[in-house]
C-alpha cells in the first residue's frame, strides 16, 4: 500500500515537468564573424588579379568563364563574404555569377538567377576593385623594368 502513494507522488512529478515552460534569459550577444586571410586578401587585390582568383573559384567549381568584365564585392551572409563576377563566352554570351568565399578558404559558386530565389542576397556590386580587369602588355612591361 505504501506504494501507491509514492508512485502518484512519482506520477504527478514527472507530470509537473512536462509543462515546465520556463524559458531561458534572452541575451543580446553579438554575433562572432570569423575571417580568414584569404577573405581579406580578396579585398586588397587590384581588378586583374581578383579576376585570376575568382575565375579560379568558378573552375574550381565545374563551370566556366572566358572572360571577366567585371566583379566586385557584394557584401557579407552570414560567415561568407560575396563577390559578384560578370563572364563573357566566345559566342557572345554572358553569365552573372556569385562567390561565396568562406573563413576556412572555400568557396561556393552559384548562378546569379538563382541566388535571389534561395534568399540569398542579390548579386549587386557595391565596392569594385581598383584597375582593370584585362592584361595591358605594355603596362605589365614597364612595371617590371622590360622596355621593348
Amino acid at each position: 500500500m505504501a506504494r501507491l502513494p509514492i508512485a502518484s507522488l512519482l506520477a504527478c512529478v514527472a507530470l509537473a515537468a512536462c509543462n515546465d515552460q520556463t524559458q531561458q534569459p534572452t541575451t543580446n550577444q553579438p554575433k562572432i564573424r570569423v575571417t580568414s586571410p584569404e577573405q581579406k586578401q580578396l579585398h586588397q587585390l587590384d581588378a586583374f588579379n581578383l579576376a585570376i582568383g575568382l575565375k579560379r573559384a568558378i573552375y574550381d567549381a565545374g563551370y566556366t568563364c572566358k572572360r571577366i568584365t567585371d566583379a566586385g564585392f557584394v557584401g557579407t551572409w552570414e560567415n561568407l563574404e560575396q563577390w559578384t563576377v560578370h563572364c563573357v563566352y566566345d559566342n557572345g554570351s554572358s553569365r552573372d555569377w556569385a562567390i561565396f568565399a568562406g573563413p576556412d578558404g572555400s568557396a561556393q559558386v552559384r548562378d546569379c538567377k538563382d541566388v535571389v530565389a534561395t534568399g540569398l542576397p542579390a548579386c549587386v556590386i557595391k565596392q569594385r576593385p581598383k584597375g582593370s580587369f584585362t592584361f595591358d602588355k605594355d603596362d605589365a612591361g614597364s612595371k617590371s623594368g622590360n622596355s621593348e
